[in-house]
């Protein structure tokens, strides 16, 4: 399954783990998991999970390809001024069949991505360590065309903050590697 799928489809807001190792992909995927996330390649990892993967490394889109990703995130504030770059970035993705996620920090990024790329996929990465980034992502929601999948990545502790960024209409969160069943709502299906 697709990536952009796997969290665009089912009732709720998807739960995408990061992951280091097979046994956090494994147990990702028993908790009820829609995809994990990866910053390096992990070996065998195609072996313990079909969920969808989601490379977060820097690096090239076939870096990607190569460790058995599905999608690939390229930062807008990579780009720096080359707005050239971040366009050879994206088709390249696409071009290798990756589901290419946008990275944005800021409003300002979030209308540049709009102009230059107009993806599918927006990952908003406001901020991990402070208590405004969940509100900081949800303030760039209003911005978001609609049919577009936006994914949030800031710290949630409970289920309650999880619900908060459904309703407001966030499609998935990305977690730390832990017990994400608490996270992710109904149990999931037996194994």
């Amino acid at each position: 399954m697709r990536f952009s799928q796997a969290i665009s489809e089912g009732d709720g807001i998807s739960v995408i783990v990061d992951v280091t190792d097979v046994e956090g992909a494994r147990a990702a995927a028993s908790q009820g998991a829609e995809a994990v996330a990866i910053e390096r390649a992990v070996a065998d990892l195609r072996d313990v999970t079909e969920l969808p993967v989601l490379w977060r490394a820097s690096g090239s889109p076939s870096e990607a390809v190569l460790a058995g990703a599905d999608a690939w995130v390229v930062a807008v504030e990579t780009a720096g001024e080359d707005g050239d770059w971040l366009v050879r970035q994206h088709a390249e993705a696409v071009e290798l069949g990756l589901d290419c996620v946008v990275e944005v920090r800021s409003e300002e990024e979030l209308e540049l991505a709009l102009d230059q790329l107009d993806p599918e996929i927006f990952l908003f990465s406001v901020g991990e360590e402070d208590a405004d980034a969940l509100r900081r992502a949800l303030d760039l929601l209003p911005d978001l065309p609609a049919g577009k999948l936006a994914v949030a990545e800031v710290p949630v502790s409970d289920r309650e903050q999880v619900i908060e960024l459904e309703r407001a209409g966030v499609d998935a969160v990305i977690v730390g590697a832990r017990n994400v069943a608490g996270l992710v709502g109904d149990a999931p299906p037996p194994v």
